[in-house]
């Protein structure tokens, strides 16, 4: 571990420096052997704490950054190198700053004696429980390269999983906003000139045509004051969102929303069923897989009844009987576990079941653009029939007037 000091020399000369030491102390010690009087000794790696939160908040680490790191170390270790050669050779490639410091910090604490799963824990804003809990059994099991390519192979499928759904996503977000965005624009701009001229003529005009010429005249005033409004609300929903309610709540009106809602589910309960697997298939009890998993599956809706059936596994019960209760676990994998459960096959039944809905959910990103471009058209169509109809009725009754 490396110190940077500033000491005086017994000429008094003020020097200062780096130095190799295990601890605080003993970089004391040192300096005192070497006849100078310590002034300042500090921990390098505390000394960038500053500097470690801003690349956090700045850059993080992504799940392809991730995916790379566990692959390159995965190679190196393969190889038979040093698990500090490897994460030093590592951190000398990667391009975030943030994950070379992570890794750096590590490195310190892997030479002070600790374990490098004991080293990952110390940093849960990168690594979750899944990935410490992998290589602490490939620790003890002696086949840490084994659980570090596992790990590579999970976010890989973790970052196509999101990337895919982020892709089917971006269409009807995209008409949505564009919507919304001409939309604003027309009721400021557009219809203000277009109602005007009703005013002018003095005629009589149906009453949806007046709500919209209220509307008209109030964007038109006010228009700043509804952007102020939308964008304040946008913000204060996203900041409602990342609170633990409002994550809460979320969760669950993510799982009504038509078709949608479908995705979530078969992406969650493929997470579980995968991870779960591994993680009985790396030695690791039940009870503690579950707590792994409920913290991995990104739900807090899913989470909760995992642990409840880790609960009920501590009692002597069965974590089937718990997912047959809830509404979030379809019937079949309710049953499919308990066959798992009855033949002591848990891991491979979960395989199977990751495997369906794995296919069941990349044919939903598919063709979730095709399904959901019918409704956006109806809503688009729906709004602009509305506006041609309130505009098209009054210029009708102006021209019989004319007649």
């Amino acid at each position: 571990m490396k110190f940077s000091f500033q000491a005086k020399s017994p000429s008094g000369e003020i020097l200062t420096g780096e130095i190799d030491a295990t601890t605080t102390d003993a970089a004391v010690a040192l300096l005192q052997g070497k006849g100078l009087m310590p002034l300042k000794v500090e921990n390098k790696r505390e000394a960038s704490g500053v500097m470690k939160d801003l690349q956090h908040l700045w850059e993080g680490v992504s799940l392809r950054d991730l995916s790379v790191f566990y692959r390159q170390l995965s190679t190196l270790i393969d190889a038979k190198v040093s698990i500090v050669a490897s994460l030093r050779a590592v951190g000398d490639q990667t391009s975030n700053a943030f994950l070379k410091i992570i890794i750096l910090e590590m490195l310190g604490d892997i030479e002070d004696g600790i374990s490098f799963s004991d080293a990952m824990a110390k940093h849960p804003e990168v690594f979750e429980g899944l990935a410490v809990s992998m290589v602490k059994a490939g620790e003890l099991s002696g086949n840490l390269q084994r659980s570090v390519l596992f790990l590579a192979e999970n976010s890989e499928k973790n970052y196509e999983l999101n990337s895919k759904i982020k892709g089917a996503l971006f269409y009807p977000l995209f008409v949505l906003s564009a919507a919304l965005i001409i939309g604003f624009v027309v009721a400021t701009m557009v219809l203000p000139k277009l109602t005007g001229i009703f005013k002018e003529m003095n005629v009589a005009i149906p009453w949806y045509t007046k709500i919209l010429m209220s509307v008209g005249d109030f964007m038109s005033s006010y228009w700043w004051l509804v952007g102020l409004g939308i964008i304040l609300a946008i913000g204060a929903g996203i900041y409602y969102v990342k609170t633990e309610d409002g994550k809460k709540e979320w969760d669950i009106i993510k799982m009504k929303i038509p078709i949608i809602g479908d995705l979530f589910q078969y992406v969650y309960i493929s997470r579980f069923a995968e991870n779960f697997a591994v993680l009985l298939d790396g030695g690791i009890p039940i009870v503690r897989a579950l707590i792994i998993v409920s913290e991995v599956v990104n739900s807090t809706v899913y989470e909760a009844v995992i642990l409840r059936a880790a609960d009920e596994v501590k009692q002597g019960g069965t974590m089937s009987s718990v997912f047959a209760r809830s509404m979030y676990f379809p019937p079949i994998v309710s049953q499919m576990i308990k066959i798992g459960e009855d033949t002591g096959k848990i891991s491979e039944v979960l395989k199977n079941t990751t495997v369906f809905y794995n296919q069941e959910t990349d044919r939903i990103t598919r063709n979730l653009s095709t399904m959901l471009e019918p409704i956006m058209i109806s809503f688009l169509g729906l709004g602009v029939g509305i506006l041609v109809f309130s505009v098209l009725v009054p210029i009708y009754n102006i021209a019989g007037q004319i007649q």
